[in-house]
């Protein structure tokens, strides 16, 4: 496994991040130990997860999940950077929700006790909240960091501005502000090439792609149809939309005997602001196919095929629009 630093800061991740948010709906608990479990074998130490997913509201199933794994003790708390978000409805009341210095303080009180630890590594907010001023989103946060209940900060789903407000506004306050960013990012969605990346390199956060694979979009989902497995609607509806690109690239992984996956992944991890794709193995056999990845070198033919058949916005702004 490689491992790099988190952003700016002098946190070291693995390459690979490990994503929870089947733990529960989709993969039982036991089975769930057992994925993080081998995540530890692997060197894999970045494990990302949110107070919602389980999405039972209030309840923070799959936090839960993760804790009791935590409480087993071996040193698995000790071995993984976890990051956990605050944002999302955790009940019917009207500060049960967002980034209000209430709420945040709740929220993650309550993530701590779900966790069954005593910090989190990196606390990201899941979206941005544009009624909630930055100083009280900054004085909520860097009360968690003060009490040592919170480490890092990070974004999730943010503007390029909202990046370069929060972290002006952090800095204002000698806050190390935002290290971290969690974005929509696969060759089929580029638009954070635009705004977000750049503000991620200037600002010195490090990029945590999640939806690498576009849902299963990028993972080999013709093949997988051909041999009789079914494509959840949302992948078949973007199948008919993208189904050119789709097959090109299916063809390209072929022509280079890499699996589609692989390749999806390796392209994320060609980016420097990359920090680690987040990926959501179901079972044993997916998180230790995704290794390949790492192994994967992608030259400058391989890199400008993929940008010939997935275009992208044209690079950053302004150039991507204007002159």
């Amino acid at each position: 496994m490689e491992f790099t630093f988190l952003g700016r800061t002098a946190l070291k991740v693995s390459r690979l991040c490990l994503g929870t948010m089947n733990f529960g709906p989709h993969t039982t608990e036991e089975d769930s130990y057992a994925i993080m479990d081998r995540a530890h074998e692997l060197d894999i130490n970045f494990f990302d997860t949110a107070n919602v997913y389980g999405w039972k509201k209030g309840e923070g199933v799959t936090e839960q999940i993760i804790g009791r794994w935590f409480a087993q003790g071996g040193g698995r708390r000790e071995k993984t950077v976890i990051a956990t978000k605050v944002y999302g409805d955790m009940g019917d009341w009207p500060n049960e929700s967002r980034l209000s210095a209430l709420h945040i303080k709740k929220a993650a009180e309550d993530s701590l006790r779900r966790l069954q630890t005593d910090y989190i590594d990196i606390y990201q907010m899941h979206h941005i909240y544009r009624q909630a001023p930055w100083e009280e989103i900054w004085q909520a946060m860097e009360q968690l960091v003060r009490e040592g209940k919170v480490l890092y900060v990070g974004s999730s789903n943010f503007a390029g501005w909202h990046i370069a407000k929060a972290n002006e506004a952090a800095k204002s306050r000698y806050f190390l502000g935002l290290v971290s960013e969690q974005s929509l990012y696969n060759l089929n969605a580029r638009m954070v090439e635009m705004e977000v990346i750049p503000a991620c390199e200037d600002y010195g956060l490090g990029l945590i792609p999640w939806s690498p694979l576009a849902g299963g979009l990028l993972g080999g989902i013709l093949k997988k149809i051909e041999s009789g497995r079914r494509a959840s609607e949302g992948v078949q509806k973007a199948l008919e939309t993208h189904r050119p690109k789709i097959e090109a690239y299916e063809a390209f992984c072929a022509e280079i005997g890499e699996n589609p996956a692989d390749v999806a992944l390796a392209w994320l991890l060609h980016n420097p602001v990359v920090t680690a794709p987040i990926i959501g193995p179901r079972t044993l056999e997916q998180l230790d196919g995704s290794l390949r990845a790492l192994e994967i070198k992608l030259d400058a033919d391989a890199l400008a095929k993929l940008d010939e058949i997935f275009p992208g916005p044209g690079g950053a702004a302004p150039e991507s629009y204007a002159w």
